[in-house]
């Protein structure tokens, strides 16, 4: 009989957010009259902003005519995009990216999960608690640590996000080759300082790592004086590799596009320790396994960079923030000490006991849903996230169950 790989037997019990949703629907199928509120996983809830409808509609004629109709594209992504996501997203604010080292694709967590691929099974591990769980698990199954006890896995160096921090983890005395980070930070909200991201950088060049930076929901940022990209840090460029979504900024959790900067000055060693452009590896790696994002798909997002685009996507974000505003507001008047939610569409609450506590607290007595913290790690235990990410009216309906349940 064939064996499995024995690294999948070392994953903690579930997948966070599918334990979330057996719990809800079990509760769900037992009390049909009392409708529940989702702010836990962060889906969002808004239509597509009118400039991508009318980007996909176009696209979709152009595949119902042969003179128009598209096959396979680009597994790097089509050039229109990449131009565009080159123009506004980097060089408007003095970042250098060059339209070929972006790298489109479905998901920013498939890229997240994915990118690990082209690095050793030996390679050491640096990273934060708590954490999105894809950095962590996808690196359970590639056998980079051992089994899991007292909520850590043997092999990682965790970098502790807490209260006293700011929930930014400091740069660690000890060595590590990938360097995981994501900030606007899920699930704390937290986001770095350049010059906290300059001293991850200078680490990653004195021990010659690479940075693995998430930043999936840099459309959040508020504050002029904070960075939305690694590579607004100098020197970024030789250690970092970025990680973007549309999913969150412009609404695409069910239409799926993303993209990864990988510049093509960054290298790491071989067996032999030469030096191997990363560029070149992940190119190769989706060229093999990736068939690219499909062409209605992509021009939807081509058009996040029209005028009426960036007017649209800019309201989407300022509607889910409102939103965070809301929930902050409620949490302090209840006492509970909260991060997040001001460049962030996450509020990271301390409860004051347990998680999964707090979670069946709430769904029981509010029917509202919530993510625990330490789902996130062990720095998380006593926390929960909640999410921006659903109605007005939904949103104010939540907080006025929460405030009866709790107040």
């Amino acid at each position: 009989m064939i064996r499995i790989n024995d690294n999948y037997s070392k994953l903690t019990a579930s997948y966070l957010f599918a334990d979330i949703a057996r719990r809800v629907d079990a509760f769900a199928a037992a009390h049909p009259g009392r409708p529940v509120i989702r702010l836990g996983i962060g889906d969002v809830t808004e239509p597509l902003p009118a400039a991508c409808v009318d980007a996909l509609h176009g696209a979709a004629d152009e595949m119902s005519r042969r003179a128009t109709f598209r096959g396979y594209g680009p597994e790097q992504g089509y050039p229109f995009l990449r131009e565009l996501i080159a123009r506004h997203d980097y060089a408007a604010r003095g970042c250098r990216v060059e339209p070929d080292e972006i790298f489109v694709s479905d998901g920013a967590k498939c890229d997240c999960a994915n990118i690990q691929e082209i690095f050793s099974a030996d390679a050491r591990l640096a990273i934060p608690d708590p954490v999105y769980p894809v950095y962590v698990d996808t690196n359970v199954m590639a056998g980079r640590t051992g089994p899991p006890a007292d909520g850590r896995y043997a092999g990682i160096l965790y970098l502790d996000s807490t209260a006293s921090n700011g929930y930014v983890p400091a740069v660690p005395d000890a060595p590590a080759d990938l360097v995981y980070l994501c900030f606007p930070n899920n699930p704390t909200g937290a986001v770095a300082t350049r010059a906290q991201l300059a001293a991850w950088v200078a680490y990653a060049k004195r021990n010659r790592a690479v940075i693995l930076f998430d930043s999936a929901y840099e459309a959040y940022v508020r504050d002029p004086a904070l960075p939305r990209s690694i590579y607004e840090v100098e020197g970024a460029r030789d250690v970092a590799i970025e990680f973007r979504s549309f999913s969150k900024t412009a609404g695409f959790t069910g239409t799926r596009c993303a993209y990864a900067v990988v510049p093509k000055a960054l290298a790491a060693a071989d067996a032999a320790g030469r030096p191997q452009s990363l560029h070149a590896l992940w190119s190769r790696r989706q060229t093999t396994k990736f068939n690219g994002v499909s062409y209605p798909v992509q021009r939807a997002a081509a058009a996040v960079y029209s005028d009426a685009g960036r007017e649209q996507v800019r309201a989407l974000a300022d509607f889910y923030l409102g939103n965070a505003r809301l929930i902050r507001a409620a949490m302090a008047r209840l006492g509970l000490p909260c991060a997040g939610g001001e460049n962030a569409p996450y509020i990271w609450v301390n409860v004051g006991r347990p998680s999964w506590e707090f979670f069946d607290l709430l769904l029981e007595r509010a029917q509202v849903v919530c993510t625990p913290g330490v789902g996130f790690g062990r720095c998380g235990e006593g926390h929960v996230r909640i999410s921006a990410f659903n109605s007005r009216e939904k949103v104010e309906e939540a907080l006025a169950r929460i405030a009866a349940a709790l107040g």
